[in-house]
């Protein structure tokens, strides 16, 4: 599924995000790319969807690269690179223009919202997170 639409989500820094050595904590990543994936399953799943499912982090794994600044301007862009049963598999890069300052892997899984158990996304429900082969968007 390498025809992934890719979500851009700004990432507000704020100066609780800056460690003592006057660059953004380590943890701050985290928070963003909670976040950003967020705001990417809101923005591209039928609403209907989204009132039904929750989601859950399992694992991330972050490459730091290049430390962020206060007064940066970033952007993460989100990947659904894959969705396994209930797991969904995301790649997140963190931006400021074209430099790279983190790259993040992360497995989420999927809730039902009323029995809180991981539940199945429908074919139709995935599909709109990918371009169709064309390389037109779907939904």
């Amino acid at each position: 599924m390498s025809n992934a639409i890719p979500h851009r989500f700004p990432i507000g820094i704020d100066p609780t995000d800056i460690d003592f050595m006057g660059h953004v904590n380590n943890a701050s990543y985290l928070k963003w790319v909670q976040e950003a994936v967020l705001d990417h399953w809101r923005a591209l799943a039928p609403s209907e969807a989204v009132a039904q499912h929750l989601w859950v982090a399992l694992k991330h794994e972050i490459t730091y690269r290049k430390p962020t600044f206060l007064d940066d301007d970033v952007i993460a862009t989100v990947l659904l690179e894959k969705v396994q049963g209930a797991r969904a598999f995301y790649e997140t890069v963190i931006r400021r223009g074209e430099e790279v300052l983190a790259e993040v892997k992360s497995s989420w899984c999927c809730i039902d919202a009323s029995s809180l158990r991981p539940a199945r996304l429908t074919r139709e429900v995935i599909d709109r997170f990918f371009a169709s082969d064309d390389g037109e968007e779907r939904g």
